[in-house]
């Protein structure tokens, strides 16, 4: 019999709620007071090409929201999009396997650099985790 040595993981959806999925969109478009299916498909254009890292997360934002005047600013809606929960009992419970069986804990995610790296930053993730896979 195998013996586990590592725990690949996805951020959102397991360790976080998911990032700049389709509930996130819907949230932005009612805050920040702009159509949902026109933001849909101008992400669908744009975010594969980020996710990539072909383009920044500024860039995308301009092909995608910011190709217009808005009564926001980039600054406040990168905000929004950086805001996510964590799932607690998910994290103590990777945390704790890690410990107990000494596992390898890996963070595979396509959620684009900055989104990323600020999800990480800002819920201590690499206090745990051991290797990042960003697409």
């Amino acid at each position: 019999m195998q013996t586990v040595k590592a725990l690949f993981l996805d951020i959102g959806g397991v360790m976080l709620e998911n990032g700049w999925g389709h509930e996130k969109r819907k949230r932005a478009a009612d805050l920040f007071g702009f159509d949902i299916d026109e933001l849909n498909e101008r992400h669908h254009l744009t975010f594969d090409t980020y996710e990539e890292g072909k383009i920044s997360l500024d860039t995308y934002l301009d092909r995608v929201i910011f190709y217009a005047k808005r009564s926001f600013s980039r600054e406040d809606f990168k905000e929004f999009m950086f805001r996510t929960e964590p799932y607690p009992e998910m994290i103590r419970m990777f945390r704790d396997l890690k410990e107990k069986y000494g596992l390898k804990v890996v963070a595979v995610s396509n959620e684009g650099r900055e989104l990323t790296e600020r999800r990480v930053r800002d819920h201590n993730l690499a206090e745990f985790m051991d290797f990042f896979i960003v697409s």
